[in-house]
């Protein structure tokens, strides 16, 4: 848990603690090693915001291991770095530039390109509550299995485990603290829950796959909306073109005894399955949805993705058309905001498929909140969870091939 805190607390601080140890390294951060600029950053979030940490631990700590990975020389630099951080630390300030996109890209520690697309779409104040909700700790949701949410909720608070209700899904539970070990609760070695945030359990219930249906999960990795699907389907095969995240799938299967879920190796853009009652593709994606959860992809992410992802996007949606029966449900997801990787889909999909009709979901499945123009839209800013977005397609009973 240190350590998650330490690395999490220290990517969502990033631009923050690069100003101020660039003016402090001599030619700037860009001259360093790309292992050394990441243990001084570490170094620099110990000394400068983890309370439990002395000054002399983080400072010795850090320079050891450059020293061990670097030399000497290295170990120089950052003992001198680290050591005048400590010594300034009650002076300690940052020039706040004057365009936007810098200035809030500095404050809220997100590339500047990214900053930039949001303000253009939202404007300054939405794009402000955006930066904060992605820099807050992403809290741990239990979807119970196998019993209702009141039994799941009294055996965590018998377990000394406080919750609390979760936006947008009524069953699911917050587990708002003492949890100090997933593993090792009752509820979870007995498979009554999993973890799932509520805009990936929104997907699932937007699906609203008909009861009994035969389901495909194409892009199935971990597994969560697998075994939401399989609450209704009758069967769900569950694949993905990774064997090693396959393995995630089928640990949450067994967990949880579900019997209804059949997994696989294969290549969405292949597809294995035919004649399916419901397709659902959880497409790869940029995931700016979920940088709370995973604050090193807003640091991994480049604007080229933005042109290579929605190829592939297209591909897998194209060939997981022909997996559709006749009068069957495609439906489509991303755990994206960018409109690359969702509303331009929807518009190619159905440009390439006129005969499709795009089909809201039934009335009261999911909120009102959550739908635009019958697709689904949730938004860090707007509902506290991490984003989605899904759009359900029809195929006609008769008549043109997918």
């Amino acid at each position: 848990r240190w350590t998650r805190e330490l690395v999490y607390e220290m990517l969502r601080r990033r631009s923050w603690l690069d100003a101020l140890l660039a003016e402090r390294v001599s030619g700037g951060l860009a001259r360093l090693d790309a292992d050394v600029i990441d243990l001084l950053r570490l170094g620099a979030y110990q000394l400068l915001a983890m309370g439990s940490v002395p000054p002399y631990a983080a400072i010795g700590q850090t320079v050891e291991m450059v020293k061990s990975r670097h030399g000497i020389g290295a170990s120089k630099l950052a003992n001198a770095v680290l050591r005048r951080l400590d010594r300034e630390r009650e002076a300690l300030a940052v020039a706040v530039p004057d365009d936007l996109p810098d200035a809030l890209s500095l404050e809220y520690s997100h590339p500047r390109w990214i900053v930039a697309r949001w303000l253009a779409r939202w404007g300054e104040d939405a794009t402000r509550r955006l930066l904060v909700a992605n820099n807050g700790e992403a809290p741990l949701v239990a979807r119970p299995y196998h019993i209702v949410r009141e039994q799941l909720e009294a055996m965590l608070e018998a377990a000394g485990v406080e919750t609390a209700d979760a936006p947008l899904v009524s069953d699911s539970i917050v587990l708002v603290s003492g949890v100090s070990s997933m593993t090792e609760l009752g509820a979870f070695k007995r498979g009554l829950f999993h973890l799932q945030d509520p805009a990936s359990t929104l997907v699932t219930r937007y699906a609203s796959v008909p009861t009994g249906a035969r389901v495909a999960d194409v892009c199935s990795a971990p597994g969560g909306k697998a075994l939401e699907l399989a609450h209704s389907a009758g069967t769900v095969f569950a694949s993905d073109s990774s064997r090693t995240r396959l393995a995630r799938v089928r640990e949450n299967v067994r967990r949880l005894d579900v019997q209804n879920v059949l997994t696989f190796v294969a290549d969405a853009m292949q597809p294995a399955v035919r004649e399916m009652d419901a397709v659902l593709v959880d497409a790869p994606c940029t995931g700016t949805g979920t940088f709370r959860r995973h604050p090193d992809a807003r640091w991994r992410l480049k604007a080229s993705d933005l042109a290579v992802l929605p190829s592939m996007q297209r591909a897998i949606l194209r060939a997981s058309a022909s997996s559709v029966r006749p009068g069957g449900l495609l439906v489509y997801s991303t755990c994206s905001l960018e409109l690359e990787e969702n509303d331009e889909q929807v518009a190619t999909f159905l440009a390439e498929h006129p005969e499709w009709r795009l089909e809201p979901p039934p009335s009261g499945v999911v909120p009102e909140t959550v739908l635009d123009a019958g697709l689904l839209r949730v938004l860090p800013q707007r509902h506290g969870t991490d984003g989605a977005f899904a759009a359900r397609f029809r195929r006609p009973t008769t008549g043109v091939a997918a």
